[in-house]
């Protein structure tokens, strides 16, 4: 018995020490003592682990979902890991054209940085504007500050409550230390044909022509 509790001090002190060192920043030391248990297993469900895995994340706004894809670092094909939904949401379907709009972006993106210092407890900023909305977009008023966060407020970001942005930073932050530039795609819905009919019914040709294009890449996506 004295053998298995030296054991298991000495397992919970590697634990300690490997928190304490796996960042410098409080915030992304508390998501992974919170959440490393829940998001390893996650991970394990897959066949992968924090060492090899790379994330692909996909936002649907009307559907109010962003969904995490894991694959294995070197590999090509993802697979679905989780979802998680927009606990708020501002502005409607279509690209986000100016600063001051409202809307979340379209497009195909990627994560810029990882932010542990945020208003929002933690964040991931999405690298709006990319090259369509400069050449769309309002050129002198795009703005820039769009991230996915933790809380439950927004003007034209993913908010996704604190305890979730925990969970998603920790595969951001496994995803960064594999050396990954993590893709982030957001797509106005689900594009398949009849979703994708429904809204050539409903919106007005210039948006309609914007979708096809994004449909394009949903759909090699998909």
């Amino acid at each position: 018995m004295r053998k298995i509790l030296l054991f298991l001090l000495f397992f919970v002190s590697l634990q300690l020490l490997y928190s304490q060192s796996f960042s410098k920043y409080k915030r992304e030391r508390e998501a992974y003592n919170s959440k490393h248990v829940f998001v390893d297993s996650l991970l394990a469900t897959k066949n992968l682990s924090p060492k090899n895995v790379n994330i692909l994340i996909v936002g649907y706004k009307l559907e109010r979902e962003l969904v995490v894809f894991v694959k294995r670092k070197g590999t090509f094909v993802y697979d679905s890991l989780i979802t998680y939904k927009f606990c708020s949401f501002s502005g409607q379907l279509g690209p986000k054209r100016q600063a001051g709009d409202m809307q979340i972006p379209e497009g195909f993106y990627y994560i810029s940085y990882l932010n542990p210092y945020s208003n929002f407890y933690l964040s991931m900023k999405i690298s709006y504007p990319n090259k369509s909305d400069k050449i769309l977009g309002n050129k002198e008023h795009l703005g820039g500050d769009i991230f996915i966060h933790g809380n439950c407020v927004t003007i034209g970001c993913i908010p996704i409550t604190d305890e979730k942005i925990k969970e998603l930073y920790l595969l951001a932050l496994y995803a960064k230390r594999n050396k990954q530039t993590i893709p982030v795609y957001l797509f106005p819905t689900r594009l398949s044909d009849e979703n994708f009919n429904k809204l050539k019914d409903k919106y007005d040709k210039n948006l309609v022509d914007f979708w096809s294009n994004l449909k394009q890449g949903y759909d090699i996506f998909v």
